[in-house]
């Protein structure tokens, strides 16, 4: 048994109807529509159907904030990169060019004492 993510509707289906997954994730942008539904049926295996709008990164260094917006998105939630460091150790311009890059991603950039919980982390 292990988690599984689906990126549609079809997909979602189709792993309920094969492997059995502990919990399956949602990550689509209508999957909060579909997530009663799938998960009457996902009850019905036992399978954990679950739907999250956003998740929280821990990011250590500036350096791996950078990385990290750089590759490619493979998720559909809007990412929090709580920054473990000082925001005021980057360039102003620099600073800049990172959030406007998150922001085109639908993401936020912030001071890494808001975190209240970690989904994972950025190192």
């Amino acid at each position: 048994m292990s988690n599984a993510r689906a990126a549609s509707r079809t997909e979602a289906l189709r792993l309920l109807a094969g492997t059995k997954p502990l919990t399956l994730q949602l990550d689509y942008e209508s999957g909060w529509q579909d997530a009663v539904e799938l998960g009457r049926l996902g009850e019905k295996r036992g399978i954990r159907v679950q739907y999250r709008g956003q998740e929280s990164i821990a990011v250590r260094c500036p350096q791996a904030l950078a990385a990290g917006l750089a590759r490619p998105k493979l998720t559909y939630r809007q990412r929090n990169l709580y920054c473990l460091f000082d925001l005021k150790d980057l360039p102003d311009s620099e600073l800049q060019a990172l959030e406007a890059k998150a922001s085109r991603l639908g993401d936020y950039v912030l001071a890494g004492h808001l975190i209240r919980h970690v989904d994972s982390v950025w190192s």
